[in-house]
């Protein structure tokens, strides 16, 4: 039976001394019952407390880390089924199989170009976040993970079915904590006692959900405690199916025996297909997709994918709002305003970047809604531009009195000129891709 919040609280310090990140002990207290919290986010809890709660208070999904320092990587204690419930908490790590059939050099030369995959994106880094390293097809396992980890920057997973060649490579790389993909009805018992000993992460993966649920019971029964599902992707639809009865019956039943996170082997016969089931695997729900190409078309669909669905829905995705300088802007350069939106925002700092025209751009605060969204809620109008612009101190960094205006909001023309030193203000574009041509033909 799962324990209240009174019942968590009476095993805690009860100092309030908020090292957890919330106000009080009882506030912690209940967030451990509701499941949103892990009972070791407690610093201080004796021993006694944590042997008394640990099992009952274990969040329905365990938290389970990949690699060391700063390659770690974190998938699992995910708390809901949809993420409009609260949030998705850990985004989906994308990871790249380097084959066995390749040479040593190769694959470090594999390992290096995957790690280079970084984008910037609205502000943030994409990143693959894995190299798969398949071993039971290389004359010397140990060499090949030495090989790929020193070569890249990453985590790295360990694939495989033989034992004792799996046994070479996790000894090689056991103080990176590589994930050991995959144990099966075959070698659970081997592949288990081998993460045990070497303290590592195990995948499973069974035929079914009832297998599934059987091995994880016999890892951890050899002392394996970090587990991993994984699923194989040969049939889209069913796989999907099956990911989400174990998410449910570990969030909604309780299910301990399923209470992992999931990675899923992506199975396409093209690079297109690989593509988008990859992005349907990481909404739903793998924390790790497993792939075969590393071209950025084919990766930037699936970052793309994950960095919505990981975005808190309860929360605008913003910039502050405050002057920003593109490149190095003098007296003489273009202003223009936006909302801080951050997909508004951020087309519109790119398309300013693009035109090689140095530029400043006020950002207006509309409580993270663009322009036409902000306009139709009254979170923008002229004289909170004109304020903004005050506020800024932007006529202090041009001799000008030249402000460019979004295309979308040609009505604010005649009230900023009357109210405000910008006595010419130029319509912009509507869409931001149009702002190079505009900068280089109406600026001057």
């Amino acid at each position: 039976m799962a324990l209240t919040g009174m019942q968590i609280y009476k095993n805690l310090p009860k100092t309030n001394c908020k090292d957890c990140g919330l106000p009080t002990c009882m506030a912690f207290a209940m967030q451990v019952a509701a499941k949103q919290r892990a009972l070791t986010d407690c610093p201080h809890i004796s021993e006694e407390g944590q042997a008394a709660l640990s099992e009952a208070s274990a969040p329905p999904m365990r938290l389970v880390k990949i690699g060391a320092n700063e390659r770690e990587f974190q998938i699992g204690q995910e708390t809901v089924m949809f993420r409009h419930e609260e949030k998705f908490h850990r985004p989906t790590g994308i990871a790249i199989r380097i084959p066995a059939s390749v040479s040593d050099e190769e694959a470090g030369k594999m390992a290096a170009e995957i790690s280079s995959r970084s984008y910037v994106r609205v502000g943030t880094t994409l990143q693959v976040r894995f190299c798969a390293v398949e071993v039971d097809g290389a004359d010397d396992p140990a060499a090949r993970a030495k090989t790929v980890h020193e070569k890249g920057c990453l985590a790295t997973i360990l694939i495989g079915e033989k034992p004792d060649k799996m046994k070479a490579a996790v000894e090689a790389l056991k103080a990176e904590k590589p994930l050991i993909y995959a144990a099966n009805a075959s070698n659970v018992e081997d592949f288990a006692s081998l993460a045990a000993d070497a303290k590592v992460p195990l995948a499973v993966s069974g035929t079914d959900l009832e297998e599934l649920a059987d091995l994880t019971q016999k890892a951890k029964a050899k002392g394996t405690e970090d587990l991993v599902l994984a699923f194989q992707g040969k049939e889209i639809g069913e796989t999907v199916r099956t990911m989400t009865i174990a998410r449910r019956a570990a969030l909604k039943k309780q299910f301990r025996a399923l209470g992992y996170p999931a990675m899923v082997e992506v199975v396409a016969e093209t690079p297109e297909e690989e593509t988008t089931f990859a992005s349907i695997y990481a909404a739903k729900y793998g924390g790790v997709v497993l792939i075969n190409g590393y071209e950025p078309w084919e990766l930037l669909p699936i970052m793309t994918t994950v960095q919505d669905i990981y975005t808190d829905p309860q929360v605008p995705n913003t910039v502050d709002a405050k002057l920003y300088e593109i490149g190095s802007p003098n007296e003489s350069s273009p202003v223009l305003f936006t909302t801080n939106f951050s997909l508004t925002y951020y087309s519109v700092e790119g398309e300013v970047e693009r035109s090689k025209i140095p530029a400043y751009i006020s950002v207006v605060d509309t409580e993270g809604l663009g322009v036409l969204n902000a306009y139709a809620g009254d979170k923008i109008s002229a004289e909170k531009v004109v304020k903004t612009l005050q506020e800024q101190k932007v006529s202090e960094k041009v001799k000008h009195h030249k402000l460019i205006i979004p295309g979308l909001l040609p009505i604010f023309r005649a009230e900023i000129e009357d109210t405000s030193e910008w006595t010419e203000v130029i319509i912009g574009p509507e869409r931001a891709k149009e702002i190079p041509a505009f900068l280089a033909g109406a600026w001057k």
